[in-house]
Parts: C-alpha cells; structure tokens; sequence
C-alpha cells in the first residue's frame, strides 16, 4: 500500500446495483479508498479483511436492508462510522438508522458529489476525534494505573 493510499480514508460502500457501485467508485477514487460490496454479505467480507473508517450503505437491498447490515456489523466493527443512503423517504427507516444501526448520517439518492464529500469528510473528522479520545482515555487510564501502584509502593514502604 502506497503512502497516499494510507493517508486517504477507507470507505466501505454497499448497494445491490451495480451501477452506483461503480459511479460511486468512479465519482470518488482518487479521493478516497473505496471499497466496493455488492451484498451485505460481500460487504462483512470486506470489513473482516481491511480496514474500514466509513461505511455507507443502501437501505432498500434485496436479503437484507442497510439498517439490519449496519447493526449487524456494530459487535465486531463498532469504529467505522455509519450512513445510510436510500432512494425513498421512509421515516420508519431514518429511525430504525439511528436507533438500531448508528447512523452518522441518512441521504437521499441521487446523491450530490459536492455534499457526500462533506459528509464523508465530516464523518472522518468524528471518527478520527473517537478514536484520539480512545487513545487518550487508554493512556490517561495507564497513567492512572502507574500512579497507584507507585501509591501502593510508597505506602508499604
């Protein structure tokens, strides 16, 4: 893997057509590191087998729906951040995403270029600050950890 390629952000995209795969992939190649998945299936495949920051998803897929392959993936990949992306306006859908698939963000198809990159971009901003306050919440707890065992040390001595 090339420098460049480390440096982009890893997108795991998800859809039952094959069209939007690759417009999406040709939209969005040269900025990020896209993945492709034609199934949800295929989609956890790829999660298991790379790395993945942001994982966005059709809602409307034929054996399972965006929400049901979001909430599935949260046990084993609970870092990437989620968006869910549908062609139809389905209030049941937004809440199930937010509520059982922890969505970041829900679109409409068609998508605009301009917009999904300010999603994805703001997206890996969160990801990027969770995963700085998991580093530091680990050290702070080292630390912590240190200073009580110096603590016991003191003590005993």
């Amino acid at each position: 893997m090339s420098d460049a390629d480390r440096e982009k952000i890893r997108i795991l995209y998800v859809d039952d057509e094959d069209n939007n795969l690759q417009a999406f992939k040709a939209t969005f190649r040269r900025e990020y590191k896209v993945h492709l998945a034609i199934s949800a299936e295929k989609g956890r495949e790829i999660l298991n087998n790379n790395e993945i920051d942001i994982i966005i998803t059709d809602q409307r897929m034929p054996e399972e729906t965006g929400v049901d392959f979001l909430a599935s993936v949260i046990p084993t990949h609970p870092e990437p951040i989620r968006i869910l992306l549908t062609g139809y306006t389905d209030i049941q859908a937004v809440i199930d995403a937010i509520n059982k698939g922890q969505v970041y963000h829900y679109l409409t198809k068609p998508w605009e270029e301009e917009y999904m990159k300010t999603v994805i971009n703001n997206a890996f901003e969160v990801y990027s600050l969770r995963k700085e306050n998991k580093k530091l919440t680990d050290d702070l707890l080292k630390a912590n950890e240190q200073l009580e065992f110096l603590l016991r040390q003191k003590l005993l001595s």
